[in-house]
């Protein structure tokens, strides 16, 4: 969900984690490669979305600097401009379709293989960690990856009735515009060049986008339960060899309502974050 889904069927709670405190340092690689940063983007500390070190990039890049090796290095940079094209063609497609049609009906089927690509290719995110070249916690980053997964294939593509849902376009439009933003912020911290506006937009755009995106998701989901109560489609009944009952339509109600409590810890992780890295803010938080 936005990379928050970003918090969603999931996305979010990992998310929330990330508040206790900065992101652990990666882990040394050699040879150094002195000029650049371990900043890398995983589906979401900002849902909807995040990046592996947050906030303290501006305070930890040094020693990230320091840490991280040459061909690490490149390959991030790599897969962040890869990402951030992706994600601008598949924005210059919805405009032209737009342009062209003047409505929002099949706009999904228009741009579904290139969306389906990028989006999956974001796996790679969980590698990242398992291989220590980005400090992030594999659970965390799984879980936001795979809710954004989530809503391509198990909803959106399997569920054909609900693509040209208004829903739909409005979570696509939310993603594209916070993936372009997040993949070049990682870019340009990764190359020591990183543009205030771009700095700005990454801690901005999400005080609009991550509700907008959240809400397309939710109504997408929504959109998608009578089909899936009339279907039975990826539900387990009883009796079976297994004995094992699974019921996909419960499982979405479960799903929708985990955005409940989700959400506002990410959204308001974010804020904390914006605070800090844009206005040099301090936020202490009370042990429990």
């Amino acid at each position: 969900m936005g990379r928050w889904t970003d918090a969603a069927a999931a996305g979010s709670g990992a998310a929330a984690a990330r508040s206790a405190g900065p992101p652990p340092a990666p882990r040394p690689l050699s040879p150094a490669c002195p000029g650049s940063a371990a900043t890398m983007a995983s589906s979401e500390d900002d849902g909807t979305g995040g990046g592996a070190s947050e906030a303290g990039e501006d305070k930890e890049a040094p020693s990230q600097r320091r840490r991280l090796g040459c061909l690490a290095t490149a390959w991030l940079t790599f897969y962040n401009i890869a990402m951030t094209a992706g994600w601008l063609v598949l924005a210059v497609a919805m405009a032209r379709f737009y342009m062209e049609k003047g409505t929002h009906k099949g706009l999904y089927k228009s741009i579904q293989k290139t969306l389906k690509f990028f989006q999956t290719f974001a796996l790679l995110e969980i590698v990242h960690c398992l291989i220590g070249i980005v400090p992030t916690s594999v659970l965390v980053t799984g879980v936001q990856v795979s809710s954004r997964i989530f809503m391509v294939w198990l909803i959106t593509h399997s569920i054909k009735p609900i693509q040209n849902e208004e829903s739909v376009a409005l979570f696509l439009v939310s993603w594209t515009v916070t993936e372009i933003t997040r993949y070049s912020f990682y870019t340009f911290s990764l190359l020591d060049h990183l543009p205030y506006f771009i700095k700005w937009a990454r801690y901005n755009f999400f005080i609009i986008l991550y509700p907008v995106g959240v809400a397309g998701e939710l109504l997408t989901i929504y959109a998608a339960l009578p089909y899936v109560k009339k279907s039975g489609m990826f539900s387990v009944r009883l009796p079976n060899k297994y004995n094992v009952s699974f019921d996909y339509y419960y499982f979405l109600l479960i799903t929708m309502a985990s955005y409940i409590p989700l959400f506002p810890q990410l959204y308001f992780h974010m804020l904390r974050q914006r605070r800090k890295v844009l206005y040099g803010e301090v936020t202490v938080e009370k042990d429990d």
